[in-house]
């Protein structure tokens, strides 16, 4: 379907730049609800998996809050409420750091990884229905558009 019928504007957007701009709007609102699925059956909201994927990228070692933040797929208002929660659900832990006391460290668990590894399977999945109609070649291409579009 395209954008035009699908936020029904049939007399266009008044610019290519509009059409884009509401087309990666859509676009992104459409893979997000599918990644929001895989997450909810596994009691987790996307950004609980943002953060276990970028703790589980420094496994055994973790990152600090302002770190977890700056590495975030997307803006979480309170990164230190997300990793309270997934720390009472023993997903991730925190310790003081040795070089800086300032500093908590927060650190995925085991159980975090294996909650991954459960998530992982069906997430894969989703992306690749998510991305069908587009071919290796145009993929690439988006993933070049993207980036540009980030400062």
């Amino acid at each position: 379907m395209s954008i035009r019928k699908r936020v029904v504007q049939p007399q266009g957007f008044g610019s290519v730049a509009t059409e884009a701009f509401v087309g990666l709007v859509v676009a992104a609102d459409h893979v997000t609800q599918l990644f929001e699925a895989v997450c909810k059956r596994h009691g987790i909201t996307v950004d609980q998996y943002n953060v276990l994927r970028i703790l589980r990228g420094v496994y055994p070692g973790g990152h600090p809050r302002s770190e977890v933040t700056r590495r975030l797929m997307r803006r979480a208002p309170d990164v230190s409420r997300l990793l309270d929660r997934l720390q009472r659900r023993h997903l991730v832990e925190r310790s003081r750091s040795m070089e800086d006391r300032r500093l908590s460290v927060a650190r995925i668990t085991k159980s975090g990884l294996a909650l991954l590894e459960r998530i992982d399977p069906e997430k894969e999945i989703a992306e690749k229905n998510a991305m069908a109609p587009l071919g290796e070649s145009q993929l690439r291409q988006l993933a070049r558009l993207l980036d540009r579009l980030i400062p």
